[in-house]
């Protein structure tokens, strides 16, 4: 069973979506930590679609959902930012942009545009043409 399984059945959790199955479209963007052995937990951005969840024992996982939970019920700024600068179209791959934009600038408070667009390289949009 793939995370994305799990994610969308079991666990109930239908904001990350499938668009390929193949770790393309960027769709299916989750964030996952380990702790590491001097203690930090950094995380990464994955595609959850080719993630088996058994290699995942012992690691934190965040969703889109999750985000509501850190912004303390609201919008987290980057889900503000996509709202208030127009940038979705039909929604479908809006919650992996989201994703990967917050690990990105998780990990890089500082980032430029350049680094952002590396992070969204794994992203498509079907509405604009990819």
């Amino acid at each position: 069973m793939t995370l994305l399984q799990y994610l969308r059945g079991p666990a109930g959790l239908c904001g990350t979506k499938e668009g390929c199955a193949e770790g393309d479209c960027g769709a299916c963007t989750v964030m996952v930590a380990r702790l590491e052995k001097d203690g930090s937990a950094p995380y990464r951005s994955i595609n959850a679609c080719i993630a088996l969840l058994p290699s995942l024992d012992g690691r934190q996982i965040v969703t889109v959902e999750h985000l509501r939970n850190v912004a303390g019920g609201a919008l987290h700024p980057v889900q503000q930012a996509m709202v208030e600068c127009h940038a979705s179209q039909c929604g479908f791959c809006t919650p992996g942009f989201v994703m990967a934009l917050t690990n990105e600038l998780n990990n890089n408070p500082q980032a430029d545009d350049t680094a952002i667009h590396d992070a969204l390289s794994g992203n498509l949009c079907r509405c604009t043409g990819y």
